[in-house]
């Protein structure tokens, strides 16, 4: 009896040694002070941010280029612009989904750097793209802009959970919100570059033949290269941040690495392989497609996917098809294509020009703002009352956009009202649900689920670019030059309207620990594997892994 007592008591320390250890390891990261550690994060993962920003929003200057150049001073066809735009999209939504999932199987270290490699390789290989007998220009870069997408897909889930799991409870809001705000400072970097490289140009555009566009070709070239810059500037840094300590606790099962990890890290911002405690695995629960599907099954889990799914799915319909039309916005303001100049030299440097400064504009007058306004509320106000309140503003504004479109544009006031009105939509996008649906899928599910399910949910919202950028573009025109924008600012508000209902499904964030957020009981979440040493030692067995992970699997 007292070998059996001894054995039992044995089983029990062992278990509550390794529930413990972790228990204090995640406690030390919620309530840890903000370091330079913490900052570090947000810079290294919102440089990969600034730079997808950069990448994608510098084609709309680039396209305008590209069909001067290989159009003798003309346009690209419809089909041609929309390749060279929605190219990324497509492959940033492959990429959310296959990082996204990568992240949990092999490790957020481990692919970290990965996606910025791919994007600085896409980059170049635009930069470069040639045109010849046998192939188009319009075939390479589409191909070159695909793979570039693959990578900001990565990049998408990697940064926003690396983010979340290193960052401390009460400020995590603001960690992630900084990391996503890198989007506007690329968007207005882009513009900015923009106007230098066309002023640096500007002798050589004015007065080229059309028929050898040579300063053109080089200007766009230029502006797309120069994307490389930040990305590898960056990409040491990623390829040396530590694991978080909640995958090697939670799908590494390594508590003990993990316990050691977290305390280098909040002093030193390094860390130390242990090869000692490598081999020392707790038993927590797996992932596994059966393990997906029964988590997920059930409603209070499945009804918070779906929530960030649909959430970003509308908003990125509205968002993407809002960009789509900022050329109507940008020549309502005086920052549309010149036509009346003595050239058409003269015209092509004045649109350029006009479309980086229309841009910046833009940017300042609405994007850039909305990102702050979160950034400061966030963690007191909330993510799901600014998601609410976003959707609900973008639902008025839309509609007043679109139903009153006609009266709006019919008086010189009504037009400067309508810009106002646009930038207000930039603003609460920025100020509500483009912010909240990047920030929560970061933080509401399990550790050996976060990234699959942030993937997942990224890769809703871009589904929402592609059917905006791919649908609305065909629509636009129908009844005339931009006849249909008025019914497709009414769509908008349409979807705006179910991101409410969506946005009700979600749980608020606020405050919460990582562990609490997931659903899953923590009382009985760990189970050490000397459990088995020990019973064996005892002459007790405790049957199949299988057995003893049905006992805690919640």
């Amino acid at each position: 009896m007292s070998h059996q007592f001894e054995a039992e008591k044995a089983r029990a320390d062992a278990v509550i040694s390794a529930g413990e250890r972790r228990r204090a390891a995640l406690a030390e990261v919620d309530e840890a002070k903000f370091s330079w550690f913490h900052a570090k994060a947000c810079i290294v993962a919102g440089v990969g941010f600034f730079t997808d920003a950069y990448d994608i929003f510098s084609i709309s200057i680039a396209a305008t280029m590209i069909g001067y150049v290989y159009h003798a001073g003309g346009a690209n066809t419809t089909n041609q612009d929309l390749g060279i735009k929605v190219a990324h999209s497509i492959g940033t939504f492959f990429g959310q989904l296959l990082f996204g999932w990568l992240a949990d199987h092999v490790g957020r270290k481990r692919m970290y750097g990965i996606e910025l490699m791919i994007i600085i390789v896409g980059t170049l290989g635009q930069a470069v793209a040639g045109h010849a007998a046998g192939i188009s220009i319009y075939g390479v870069i589409i191909m070159w802009r695909f793979i570039m997408g693959m990578g900001i897909g990565g990049d998408y889930p990697l940064s926003a959970v690396i983010t979340s799991e290193f960052a401390a409870r009460r400020i995590r809001g603001r960690m992630m919100t900084a990391v996503f705000a890198s989007q506007g400072w690329g968007n207005f970097a882009s513009a900015i570059v923009s106007i230098i490289c066309v002023a640096a140009f500007k002798s050589q555009i004015q007065h080229q033949p059309l028929t050898n566009l040579k300063a053109v070709d080089q200007v766009w070239r230029l502006i797309i290269g120069i994307g490389c810059v930040p990305a590898v500037v960056a990409l040491y840094f990623r390829l040396t941040i530590p694991e978080t300590p909640r995958y090697t606790m939670d799908v590494e099962r390594n508590i003990k690495q993990a316990s050691q990890d977290v305390d280098t890290y909040l002093t030193s911002g390094t860390y130390v392989n242990d090869p000692i405690h490598n081999n020392e695995r707790a038993e927590l629960p797996k992932a596994s497609w059966a393990d997906f599907a029964r988590h997920f099954g059930q409603w209070q889990n499945g009804k918070v996917l779906l929530g960030t799914a649909w959430s970003w799915f509308a908003l990125d319909i509205a968002f993407y098809g809002l960009g789509l039309n900022s050329s109507t916005i940008l020549t309502t303001i005086g920052f549309g294509s010149a036509t009346n100049l003595a050239t058409k030299q003269l015209n092509i440097y004045q649109t350029l020009h006009n479309v980086a400064v229309g841009n910046i504009i833009l940017a300042v007058g609405g994007l850039i703002p909305g990102y702050y306004f979160s950034f400061f509320l966030i963690d007191s106000w909330g993510r799901k009352p600014i998601q609410l309140m976003g959707f609900s503003v973008l639902t008025v504004l839309f509609i007043i956009m679109g139903f009153g479109y006609d009266k709006i544009l019919s008086t010189g006031s009504g037009k400067k009202a309508f810009v106002f009105l646009y930038c207000m939509a930039n603003f609460f996008q920025n100020f509500g649900p483009n912010t909240t649906t990047f920030v929560i899928p970061g933080e509401a599910f399990p550790t050996r689920y976060r990234s699959t399910a942030h993937g997942i949910s990224a890769a809703s919202g871009k589904l929402g670019a592609i059917v905006a950028q791919v649908g609305f573009s065909r629509m636009i025109n129908i009844g005339g030059k931009n006849k249909f924008l008025k019914h497709i600012l009414e769509i908008f508000a349409l979807f705006m309207l179910t991101g409410i209902f969506s946005t009700l499904l979600l749980p608020e964030t606020k405050g919460r620990t990582l562990e609490d957020l997931s659903q899953e009981s923590q009382d009985h979440f760990v189970r050490d594997t000397n459990v088995n040493t020990i019973n064996k030692t005892s002459g007790h067995s405790t049957g199949s892994e299988e057995d003893a992970r049905a006992q805690h699997d919640i």
